[in-house]
């Protein structure tokens, strides 16, 4: 994405795209790490033709990362997250610290596939042996581009291994758990110059340097999070793709037992803040359902959704059974079917249970946020490729009993952004300021919620007795 941006100025422009999909070899599920860095050359090359480039800012899912050996060459490649090699291996971390323990230094939820995780189910094999670096996903991208090995804060703070209050890495916990602390590289904050492209990456795109590569909320969510339009502090996000990131932000993290026990994470973000969040599993659900139904029309699934009656058939989002790849629709029948519940009957039954479900889920995470952080939410935002579903974002706002702010769809661009516009002097201020630029110039839809909070709770109620 370039994009243009001044005091009242935010202009976005797709420069281009290519696919982003996991390649199963032999029993280990991996990122195409190469062709993700090839897509990103070209779409350099495609920017830098429309204009020149005044800095560049990376941003990616979180937990997974690269390894590189003593010269610096990447160790095959990264393994995805939904891949089964730390299926149990969460159980063998609590054994050696407790999960309050972990808890009360990381401040992050118990997801399996967590980068500390990952790495004692890496223990004693031959690419970890050999590495002399790790570098999240980010981060590996940037040195790629510019020679320079950084860590940015926010990506760092999801990996399980940062003190969420110190906001350095977490050496103690590193050598608890038998992870080498001399992996890791310095970490910088969000609008920090982490170094400017390479002579070779100048040449291979045709851009005229100097050009700074500039840390941003790398983690996704972060800068999703600073593309979030709110005019005040009682709001919360819902940060809608692939997963759902549902929570309030704050100045502080919250450590509680309680919060420990709610699955609620402290992921650091820009400015000093906090993202106290829950994941939801998100609109994985309906991809992998349109994956196995090829040719059909969402536009047309959706409009016969909102026909279906409401709650006729209810999951719980977050089960395991939804992680991994594969037949969506057959696990969903089959969630139902273990509830004593009868599953959706079609397809656009089918999308109708996934919405209401997920509606649910953000109705809970929303609360939750609110109890445990003494938070109070008065608007929910709806920010990314969720924002486009007017019936999910209905549901929302039906489900919260709160309005919902819909837009921008391309939050974690803009929030992106606007973190190197200010390091360059074109924006000033905090975040109040670059969500009120947000304000001035995104195109937002809002929906009202409608009064039928007794069907909503008995239908959570279902889902969660």
């Amino acid at each position: 994405m370039a994009a243009e941006v001044g005091p009242d100025r935010l202009e976005l422009t797709e420069a281009a795209r290519f696919p982003n999909g996991p390649v199963r070899l032999g029993d280990t599920l991996h990122w195409d790490v190469l062709a993700l860095y090839r897509g990103i050359l070209d779409g350099l090359r495609a920017a830098g033709a429309q204009a020149p480039l005044d800095a560049v800012g990376i941003d990616s899912w979180a937990i997974d990362y690269g390894l590189l050996d003593a010269t610096g060459s990447l160790l095959g490649n990264p393994v995805h997250y939904r891949d089964a090699r730390t299926d149990g291996v969460a159980g063998r971390v609590h054994a050696t610290v407790p999960t309050a323990e972990l808890y009360a230094t990381n401040g992050v939820q118990e997801l399996p596939f967590t980068t500390i995780y990952q790495l004692v189910a890496a223990t004693g094999s031959p690419q970890l042996a050999a590495a002399r670096d790790l570098l999240l996903m980010p981060d590996l991208l940037g040195y790629w581009l510019t020679g320079v090995r950084r860590a940015e804060l926010t990506n760092a703070s999801t990996t399980g291994l940062l003190d969420v209050k110190a906001r350095t890495w977490s050496t103690g916990l590193m050598a608890r758990t038998g992870i080498d602390a001399g992996l890791f590289a310095p970490l910088v904050e969000p609008g920090e110059r982490v170094g400017e492209l390479a002579p070779h990456v100048l040449a291979e795109t045709g851009l005229a340097g100097p050009v700074p590569l500039i840390a941003v909320g790398s983690h996704d969510t972060a800068s999703a999070v600073v593309g979030v339009p709110a005019t005040g502090e009682r709001f919360a996000y819902v940060s809608c793709g692939t997963w759902s990131l549902v929570g309030v932000e704050l100045d502080a993290p919250v450590l509680s037992e309680a919060g420990r026990a709610a699955n609620f994470s402290n992921e650091l973000g820009v400015d000093g803040s906090v993202r106290y969040l829950r994941n939801v599993m998100g609109l994985w659900l309906l991809q992998e359902c349109l994956r196995a139904w090829p040719g059909a029309d969402l536009a047309a699934l959706l409009a016969e959704a909102a026909q279906v009656p409401a709650f006729a058939a209810l999951v719980d989002a977050d089960h395991p059974a939804f992680l991994p790849p594969g037949d969506m629709p057959a696990r969903i029948a089959e969630a139902c079917e273990r509830r004593g519940e009868t599953p959706p009957q079609g397809r656009a039954a089918t999308v109708r249970c996934i919405l209401d479900s997920l509606a649910l889920a953000h109705r809970r995470a929303v609360r939750d946020a609110q109890e445990l952080s003494g938070r109070a939410v008065d608007v929910v935002h709806v920010v990314g490729g969720g924002a486009r579903n007017a019936l999910l974002c209905r549901l929302t706002a039906d489900a919260c009993g709160l309005p919902v702010v819909a837009g921008p769809v391309e939050a974690t661009a803009l929030g992106n952004v606007l973190v190197q516009a200010r390091a360059l002097g074109a924006v000033e201020g905090g975040l109040a300021q670059l969500r009120a630029l947000l304000v001035r110039t995104q195109e937002l839809v809002t929906y009202e919620p409608r009064a039928d909070e007794a069907a909503w709770a008995s239908a959570e109620r279902r889902v969660h007795p």
